[in-house]
């Protein structure tokens, strides 16, 4: 049997310095990577056969696809989801290739000693509840996502996909949602894809897989999870002028999900099975709901699985959903995009049976045709995650389409005209999103994942919360010398309750002191309290009340 065993965590070009090994020992959630030798050539390996490698523990397994990494080299890469001791064992399609089916091999899982919070607690997950994202170890996840469709294409250079990362997790950044596969906009395979590898695809039909383009993706994927940040990798796109569906057909998309699969199941990734596709396939419903299918049966990580579209899932009483969360779709147009008709998506969403978390993916990009800047972006966000979101998805002009200089990298379905000149650079330093992360920073002081709307405490606001506990209420940016604060009603009147004023722009707090509750210990005839208050300057405000005392019954 030809046979070369390889360990390593993915480093740099995935050209790795790997040593031999057999007992191999790795940290829980960190990348396994093991190497084979097939003892025949293919005339396309990539088409003519399929290799797994099954590991296990106890009664245990995890069926993993492993990835044809050029010339005769199969490759598998495996995150453990739990410590103690393993057995896998290769597996091919081609019974008679003595080198990609072999013997059982031993591997050692200890637990993971580092710092990144995705390895620390583990791959991200719909929580018990259905209603937000948590991690294995049940620590919750709010979801905070930059887009970066086209940022693996070599207009991004390698050093400035290293500068936006560090940019985006210090403004607290947790996800990146960005295409694993073909380009919206870019006529499948234009020039203007390829990375320092070439294109993904040697042929046409997606029948000849490139490599070396995955290569160089990888090291970036890598990046963004080294740094803490999860990639929503996308596979597709499936709007009208870049239809992949129409393009290649379902069984050549659900190869090319297997590659994408086999290569960063392993990472701790989101899938995002495609973009604009049509609204049928959440029910379960057409072609793209078989490719939903088929890498579920797949991914022995079971990663959520959403799709790109514009309205939440409508189902009918037989019907099954094949998305783990419901990704919603806002506007592009910043009027329309705070409108109360595109806000009620999201509330829809939420309150469609069965539950599942629900967020914005993509909505009026800041800077994008010049407008929709800071307090659109805020107001957005706040009003989107106070109506039961789990989060929210920012995006700028000229990072979406890794914009530089001389090459704008959008271009419209109107004569091909791009939508701006934006640089990636001059979008990073918008300042929407910035005043994201400040508002991540402020939810995650709270139990946040336990907030639920409730638009009746502030009429012509936005308010969630915990009744008894903790009242979030927005109030957009209005017009001018307008400083009348928003009325908050039903307030619980046996809490004392601390009250500021947030300035989400700055992050500033302005102390509104306390109210004082109104019952004590067993009063049940007290009624609610209201609280109303001038903000602090005429611009958008989110109020905070937070319970100090309780003179609730025990």
């Amino acid at each position: 049997m030809l046979m070369r065993n390889k360990l390593s965590v993915v480093s740099g070009l995935c050209m790795l310095m790997q040593a031999v090994s057999y007992g191999a020992e790795v940290a829980q959630w960190e990348l396994f990577e093991t190497s084979y030798e097939s003892a025949k050539a293919y005339s396309n390996a990539f088409t003519e056969v399929e290799v797994d490698v099954v590991f296990k523990q106890g009664d245990k397994h995890w069926k993993v696809p492993a990835f044809w990494a050029g010339a005769n080299k199969w490759t598998v890469r495996f995150a453990p989801p739990v410590q103690g001791n393993y057995t896998y064992r290769i597996e091919c399609t081609d019974k008679a290739n003595s080198g990609l089916n072999g013997k059982e091999q031993t591997l050692s899982v200890a637990a993971y000693k580092g710092d990144n919070p995705l390895l620390k607690h583990g791959f991200v997950k719909v929580s018990p509840g259905k209603t937000y994202f948590e991690h294995a170890d049940g620590t919750p996840f709010f979801w905070l996502a930059d887009t970066w469709w086209k940022n693996l294409c070599k207009r991004m250079t390698w050093e400035g996909f290293q500068e936006l990362t560090a940019d985006r997790k210090a403004k607290g950044f947790s996800v990146v949602q960005i295409c694993g596969g073909p380009y919206p906009d870019e006529n499948f395979f234009a020039p203007s894809l390829e990375n320092e590898g070439g294109q993904p695809y040697l042929a046409q039909d997606m029948s000849v897989v490139n490599p070396k383009y995955f290569d160089y993706a990888d090291r970036r994927l890598k990046h963004l999870a080294d740094a803490g940040i999860v990639p929503a990798i996308v596979g597709a796109w499936g709007r009208g002028d870049c239809n992949s569906m129409d393009k290649f057909g379902a069984e050549k998309i659900k190869r090319h999900w297997r590659y994408l699969v086999a290569r960063y199941g392993a990472y701790p990734v989101i899938w995002i099975l495609a973009g604009e596709i049509p609204e049928e396939t959440k029910a379960g419903k057409g072609p793209w709901a078989e490719v939903a299918t088929y890498l579920r049966s797949i991914d022995p990580y079971h990663h959520p699985l959403t799709c790109h579209t514009g309205h939440g899932r409508k189902l009918a009483n037989d019907d099954i959903p094949v998305i783990d969360f419901d990704m919603v779709g806002g506007n592009h147009d910043e009027r329309v995009a705070v409108a109360p008709q595109t806000v009620a998506i999201v509330s829809s969403a939420y309150a469609t049976k069965p539950p599942m978390p629900v967020l914005v993916g993509e909505t009026c990009y800041e800077g994008h045709m010049q407008q929709g800047f800071g307090d659109v972006q805020r107001r957005m966000f706040w009003q989107s995650v106070l109506s039961g979101a789990a989060g929210h998805t920012y995006g700028s002009a000229g990072i979406w389409h890794a914009g530089v200089e001389g090459d704008h990298g959008n271009w419209g379905a109107w004569a091909r005209q791009p939508y701006d000149y934006t640089t990636w650079k001059e979008g990073m330093n918008y300042p929407g999103a910035t005043q994201l992360g400040l508002a991540r920073k402020l939810l995650e002081k709270y139990p946040w994942q336990k907030f639920e709307p409730h638009p009746e405490w502030a009429p012509g606001c936005t308010a969630a919360g915990i009744p008894g506990e903790v009242c979030f209420v927005y109030l957009p940016r209005r017009n001018i010398y307008t400083w009348d604060g928003p009325e908050v009603k039903g307030l619980d009147p046996a809490v004392d309750w601390h009250v500021y004023y947030f300035d989400p722009a700055t992050g500033r707090k302005f102390d509104q002191g306390v109210i004082k509750a109104t019952a004590q210990a067993g009063d049940k005839d007290a009624k609610p309290m209201s609280f109303k208050k001038n903000v602090p300057s005429p611009q958008d405000w989110v109020l905070v009340l937070e319970c100090i005392v309780s003179r609730q019954a025990p």
